[in-house]
């Protein structure tokens, strides 16, 4: 993928990548998910809040804590190292669902984190659709987060 460091960039310009060995993935590990077609991040956010006396009714709140979810649509695509990888952990639990993601913007910025997937349609249709592949990946602990160097 190009860096471009200016203007506006279309969403396929992000790269995306799974850890295909979990939690132990180390770079060469990292695989694209073929035939993904829609890519959305939620960053949630949880807050305390108060109302002190020396505030007379009005409220306090400050953000205590952070979670990002990372949803992913596309087409099933057997014999891809990542989508297959995605998909086999369609009837699993526990540890075999964590794994490590890494995602890279078009100006070279990068968020890595180790998440859980969650996956959310694998099977069904109409009798001429394409087998879907649809999941989410959770964060499970703080992300990284680089920017690129500017040169």
């Amino acid at each position: 993928m190009a860096t471009f460091t200016t203007g506006v960039m279309p969403v396929y310009d992000l790269d995306f990548a799974i850890g295909i060995k979990g939690e132990s993935s180390a770079d060469e590990d990292m695989k694209t998910i073929a035939d993904m077609n829609n890519f959305s991040m939620n960053i949630t956010s949880d807050s305390q809040e108060w109302y002190p006396m020396d505030a007379k009714g009005w409220r306090r709140l400050l953000v205590t804590a952070k979670a990002i979810t990372i949803s992913l649509a596309g087409k099933r695509n057997y014999g891809d190292e990542g989508n297959d990888y995605v998909a086999g952990l369609a009837l699993k639990n526990g540890r075999y669902c964590c794994s490590k993601f890494k995602l890279t913007f078009p100006n070279g910025d990068k968020l890595e984190m180790k998440c859980v997937l969650k996956i959310t349609n694998w099977l069904g249709g109409e009798s001429t659709d394409i087998q879907p592949l649809e999941f989410d990946l959770e964060s499970d602990g703080e992300p990284v987060f680089t920017e690129h160097a500017k040169a």
